[in-house]
């Protein structure tokens, strides 16, 4: 069973593949296999243009966890979608040295749904699990993960909701 961890940059989805790993979970880094379809840079959005159809249709199936903002294209049997409050996102792309506009992209993308939106385009909602990772730590956001693949944490989708982050300066 391929199982995808996802979300907006700076929701804790590697450190959350650190943990699993320790437990002896096979973690795949996306960022790792994605190298062949990058296609190119767009500076105007600091970030990697990848052809993710031509990476979701070479990539060879694992028994394991595949995590990476873009894990959610591959085709994975569960799909965990780890969310942040946008304010600590910004918190923490900042610390990452983001520009000021990057973070801002970000977190409004995590305040829209758009990975959560994005996996449900190509997932049934019973394959999905949407944890809010804003307060838990990495350790409770993997028992969670490994529930959902056990079976003993029910799928959830529709649980967060940031859309306040929307309307704050307005």
């Amino acid at each position: 069973m391929m199982v995808g961890i996802t979300g907006t940059p700076g929701t804790g989805k590697s450190t959350v593949g650190v943990v699993l790993a320790g437990r002896g979970c096979h973690v795949v880094h996306a960022t790792e296999t994605v190298g062949p379809f990058i296609l190119g840079k767009d500076p105007e959005r600091d970030t990697r243009v990848v052809d993710a159809e031509a990476w979701a249709a070479a990539f060879e199936p694992i028994d394991g966890v595949v995590e990476g903002h873009l894990a959610h294209l591959l085709p994975c049997d569960l799909v965990v979608v780890l969310r942040c409050q946008p304010d600590l996102l910004e918190e923490r792309l900042t610390a990452r040295g983001y520009p000021r506009e990057k973070v801002r992209e970000n977190a409004e993308a995590e305040a829209l749904d758009v990975i959560l939106i994005e996996t449900l385009e190509g997932i049934s909602r019973e394959q999905v699990l949407e944890v809010d990772a804003s307060v838990r730590s990495p350790e409770e956001v993997a028992d969670l993960i490994e529930g959902f693949i056990e079976g003993t944490v029910a799928p959830s989708v529709g649980t967060v909701d940031w859309s306040s982050y929307l309307l704050e300066g307005l």
